[in-house]
């Protein structure tokens, strides 16, 4: 019996992806979008139905690093550990001891962040390990992607199913991997763990934060060449290439895009510690991980717009955050109960789209509220699914049984 969830892309007509942003606590704002979609798909398929059911690859970075490991880590029934309404209150419990206050005066603070992590990352480690367990990356329901920066290489380590089935080097302790794409340089520390080859031989990681890499990770999972699907048997190149096939849901954590709280003038006098802190965030930061993002939608939207298949790309964002909601570590309950009334007001804006003049997300008139649209897509990955269940029947009946049978859940 297939140990994941998803059913054979094989099996169908589309190619179902999901990617959650980096973003700290603002991971409560996919994580209550990711609620209304799991109640969505609920209504029409019954109430045990999960995402990780519907999706061939769930991406995440950072925060949604880890809440992809949430959703696609089996438990003891081989069904996701998580729920989607269960994210939300999650960070709302955990989120405080993750991201503790200090009674230090501002300029102490201000002093040890120049020398030292903002968070020892003890509490996050602990929760981490607690909650995933000794449980591997080859173990999740659906193909995953994560994407972490190896300080020691400089350059980009992306941990992906397909790639630990088969490099033993690569399938780490998911708990590592989560550990390891949530290590926000000036927040928490950089991490190191070690794996094993197929020869024995030990491999070292020396991990910071995958957003410096991928803070967007959706190109990862859609790039056929990538980790999502090289090589695989499963998807064809041909099927892969053809971007019509593609169904993609990106959710972002949020910016603080129209507050515009840098200006020239301010970084005109900004040294190294300018860049690295000002007003209690990190400019430099927050440019990478703002601009990395915005390109890797940029680039989707324009892959999109010129098939005319908009409509298969549903991005969802909010660049209007400011004050608290906008930090990545404001973990207080005022703060994160708003940052959950932000994911429910987006839920009723309209869907938008980045003008690529402005990088402004802009309202397009045809095409309703974001519930409205993910409405529309857990129409579309339910009837996927069933079209899915319907052809491996169909294959089972007009077959002998053997070896080279593909044996599928019917979860």
């Amino acid at each position: 019996m297939e140990s994941r969830a998803v059913m054979l892309s094989t099996y169908g007509q589309r190619i179902t992806v999901l990617s959650i942003d980096g973003g700290g606590i603002r991971g409560i704002i996919p994580a209550t979008i990711l609620s209304f979609l799991e109640l969505k798909l609920q209504e029409l398929d019954g109430e045990n139905a999960r995402i990780a059911d519907y999706f061939d690859v769930i991406a995440g970075t950072s925060t949604g690093g880890l809440m992809t490991a949430m959703l696609t880590t089996p438990d003891e029934n081989g069904r996701p550990l998580f729920k989607g309404k269960d994210i939300a209150p999650f960070y709302l419990k955990h989120g405080p001891k993750i991201f503790p206050r200090s009674n230090y005066k501002r300029m102490t603070m201000k002093m040890n962040a120049l020398m030292r992590p903002k968070y020892n990352g003890k509490y996050l480690r602990k929760i981490i390990c607690k909650v995933l367990g000794n449980r591997r990356l080859h173990e999740t329901l659906t193909r995953v992607v994560i994407p972490t920066f190896d300080i020691k290489l400089l350059q980009p380590t992306v941990f992906s199913t397909f790639e630990a089935k088969i490099d033993t080097s690569k399938d780490a302790l998911l708990s590592d991997i989560c550990i390891s794409t949530s290590s926000a340089p000036t927040y928490f520390p950089a991490y190191t763990f070690k794996t094993k080859d197929t020869k024995g031989n030990d491999r070292e990681f020396h991990l910071v934060d995958g957003g410096i890499a991928a803070n967007n990770p959706a190109l990862l999972a859609l790039k056929p060449t990538g980790p999502a699907f090289p090589g695989d048997q499963e998807v064809s190149l041909g099927r892969a290439l053809n971007y019509e096939n593609y169904l993609i849901i990106s959710l972002g954590t949020g910016t603080s895009k129209m507050e515009k709280k840098y200006t020239a003038k301010m970084a005109a006098k900004w040294g190294i510690l300018g860049w690295l802190y000002s007003e209690g965030s990190s400019p430099l930061v927050d440019a990478f991980t703002f601009a990395g993002a915005d390109m890797v939608d940029l680039h989707m939207s324009l892959i999109f717009r010129s098939i005319k298949c908009e409509q298969n790309y549903l991005r969802i964002q909010d660049d209007k955050l400011s004050g608290d909601a906008s930090s990545t570590d404001k973990a207080t309950q005022k703060n994160m109960k708003n940052l959950v009334e932000i994911g429910e007001r987006l839920l009723q804006k309209p869907v938008s789209r980045m003008n690529l003049d402005s990088g402004i997300f802009e309202p397009v008139d045809t095409e309703g509220t974001n519930e409205e649209a993910l409405s529309r897509f857990a129409k579309l990955l339910s009837e996927e699914r069933k079209l899915r269940r319907a052809e491996i029947a169909k294959q089972l009946a007009t077959r002998s049984s053997g070896p080279d049978d593909h044996h599928v859940s019917e979860t």
